[in-house]
């Protein structure tokens, strides 16, 4: 699979492009099928929120979990990210992003890029976000925000925040984001479990807390071009990764086959 015209003009000018139905039900329900097995793991990549419980996001699950290790290399993620940043790409970062129903704590407002670039020198901005939604996503249970053309900036100055949140972040000026916002917007890409959408590296992007009674997870990888590792490894290995080796792509009935086969 390859994104079209109309999208990659749709990805280069606003920053980010949606991509309904992307997943079946099917192919989502082997994903979650393996969510209460990861979550309930105490491991270093399991990161908790502020209660010491709840599960905030789940680092570098494809590496230890088959299902994940088959998503991360699925045509229909992997061929567009190759198209997008014109070469092979390896996995700079994994996320199970939870937000727990009543739990789920704020994303401040940040660029992934800013991070990338000041705590692993990853030298240019040619990396990509890819998401799919693995619950039904709707206005009330932490929907992503995005401010449209955002991107165009480039990196932008931040400050560290290491207290609003159980997560350290490289977060944006409440100015700054007005300035945004009074520009290009704010856009919360909704849909069924199963949606995707890729955005720039660059693109400006929060959610809010999570105080409805519905879970919202969302799945996240960071695919950088081959040519563009990073070259300092300060954070550890599952957040930032270090093998840079190209991936290959897997068939695309690789969730539902290897499934097939286990189910035998």
């Amino acid at each position: 699979m390859k994104l079209d015209d109309a999208q990659l003009k749709q990805f280069r000018d606003d920053g980010y492009v949606i991509l309904p139905e992307l997943f079946s039900a099917d192919e989502v329900a082997v994903l979650k099928g393996e969510i209460p097995d990861i979550f309930a793991q105490r491991r270093d990549e399991n990161f908790r929120e502020k209660d010491g419980d709840t599960v905030r996001t789940a680092f570098a699950t494809h590496n230890y979990n088959d299902v994940y290790a088959r998503f991360v290399r699925h045509p229909r993620i992997l061929a567009p990210a190759e198209q997008m940043l014109d070469g092979q790409v390896y996995v700079h970062q994994f996320k199970l992003n939870a937000k727990a129903a009543f739990n789920g704590d704020v994303w401040q407002w940040h660029q992934d890029y800013g991070t990338w670039k000041r705590d692993d020198d990853m030298p240019t901005s040619n990396a990509m976000n890819l998401a799919v939604y693995l619950d039904d996503v709707n206005e009330f249970n932490g929907p992503l925000y995005l401010i449209p053309k955002s991107h165009k900036r480039g990196v932008l100055e931040a400050k560290h925040d290491l207290s609003t949140t159980s997560y350290p972040l490289w977060t944006l000026d409440e100015g700054l984001i007005r300035e945004m916002v009074e520009d290009g917007g704010i856009v919360a890409p909704k849909g069924k479990a199963g949606t995707g959408f890729f955005f720039d590296s660059c693109l400006v992007h929060a959610s809010p807390p999570n105080i409805s009674p519905w879970d919202r997870l969302i799945v996240y990888i960071s695919y950088n071009n081959v040519e563009n590792a990073i070259r300092e490894f300060n954070r550890a290995e599952w957040i930032a990764h270090r093998d840079f080796t190209p991936l290959k792509v897997e068939p695309d009935d690789c969730l539902l086959a290897r499934s097939s086969a286990a189910a035998e």
